[in-house]
């Protein structure tokens, strides 16, 4: 099985219209829709729907919400596809399959999209991008958006630290992951910006979720993500408006890590597109089940220090493509350790995280019974 890690974004593109054709095998009414984005026609949301005769169950797969993770979202896809779609029952059971949320952001290895948005905060129920949100946001400004290039590495790892510093004495650690994590409206050119306003992938995946519901009795979405997490255990981020506990899901999926996203078990986040899920089954198809989780891929690990880490290449890479670096070689740099966040070169990080993609996908299916 071709099993491997994609090179770009077109690599991975191209395998995945190559496969849906093996989906169509077992699902005769399978379509296969292309959304090129219209600021960069050259790429393009692609998702496949493989219709049951019965509607009653839809697995939901979607990788590249944050561009650059898309590299690992399109193996699990991958390992979808080959290892559990031909398990599952192709008469009561329907797939969408979504490559790449945001594909100019896979290309680009960033994290964001054309319009600098972590799509992941985009996701507002409401449609209100109010700029005062996360207030804890703005007291780390100087911390988080230093508004020059990038110079001598050391010298801004030095100033860096100094300011976290400054920042943890006067709000504590949480407060400040808090304030940079959850998202913000005000500054398009900071980090975690969430726009001002819903984006075309944003409003492409909402309509893809309303015909989810419309359509189907129960659906199950699994959104890929890396970054977070201990480095070797790949961790669920459920809902805070998924009912069942961690606890209970551990028994049930037999896996061993199952957080909430809420502040002592992970971070809250606005404008999640878990949370929007769960939020339109409320709002309008109370009768329609739902299980909506993250697999986020830890690469740093969760220590304080790995954070930290985090934190200081996020900023350093948003510097980087607001106002540049004053040479190649810090240029180059910054990207290389900014994709070590996101797309481990590591092959036993590899080969872990494809190992519990197996074990989280085989736990969910079979608690639901799909498989």
């Amino acid at each position: 099985m071709d099993i491997t890690f994609p090179d770009s974004y077109h690599d991975s593109r191209a395998r995945f219209i190559r496969d849906v054709e093996l989906i169509r095998a077992k699902w005769p009414e399978t379509t296969l829709e292309t959304h090129p984005l219209k600021a960069s026609p050259d790429v393009s949301i692609d998702y496949a729907w493989a219709q049951p005769r019965k509607k009653e169950n839809l697995i939901v797969i979607s990788t590249a919400l944050h561009g650059i993770e898309g590299y690992v979202g399109s193996v699990m896809l991958k390992i979808f596809m080959d290892e559990f779609a031909p398990l599952l029952d192709h008469e009561n059971t329907g797939l969408l399959l979504i490559h790449t949320i945001n594909p100019l952001g896979m290309k680009n290895r960033r994290r964001y999209n054309e319009n600098n948005v972590d799509l992941n905060r985009n996701f507002v129920w409401d449609e209100t991008f109010s700029p005062e949100t996360n207030p804890d946001y703005e007291p780390l400004i100087p911390l988080l958006n230093p508004a020059r290039p990038i110079g001598f590495l050391p010298a801004s790892e030095a100033a860096f630290i100094s300011r976290l510093i400054a920042r943890i004495i006067k709000l504590g650690i949480l407060r400040i992951r808090q304030g940079m994590l959850s998202g913000q409206y005000r500054h398009a050119r900071g980090v975690q910006f969430g726009g001002q306003a819903t984006q075309e992938s944003t409003s492409l995946v909402r309509g893809l979720f309303e015909q989810a519901l419309s359509e189907y009795d129960q659906v199950i979405h699994l959104d890929m993500h890396t970054g977070y997490g201990p480095r070797y255990q790949m961790s669920f981020v459920n809902s805070q408006r998924e009912q069942a506990s961690a606890e209970e899901l551990k028994r049930r999926f037999n896996y061993p890590l199952i957080v909430s996203a809420n502040p002592s078990e992970f971070y809250t986040v606005t404008g999640d597109i878990t949370e929007y899920f769960y939020q339109l089954r409320d709002e309008k198809y109370p009768s329609k089940k739902i299980f909506a989780t993250c697999f986020e891929f830890g690469t740093f690990g969760d220590s304080l220090l790995a954070q930290i880490r985090s934190m200081r290449i996020t900023i350093l890479e948003n510097r980087l493509h607001q106002h540049g670096a004053k040479s190649d070689a810090i240029k180059e740099s910054v990207k290389k350790e900014y994709g070590e966040l996101f797309f481990p070169a590591e092959i036993k990080w590899r080969e872990k995280a494809l190992q519990d993609c197996r074990q989280a996908m085989s736990g969910v299916f079979k608690d639901f019974k799909l498989i």
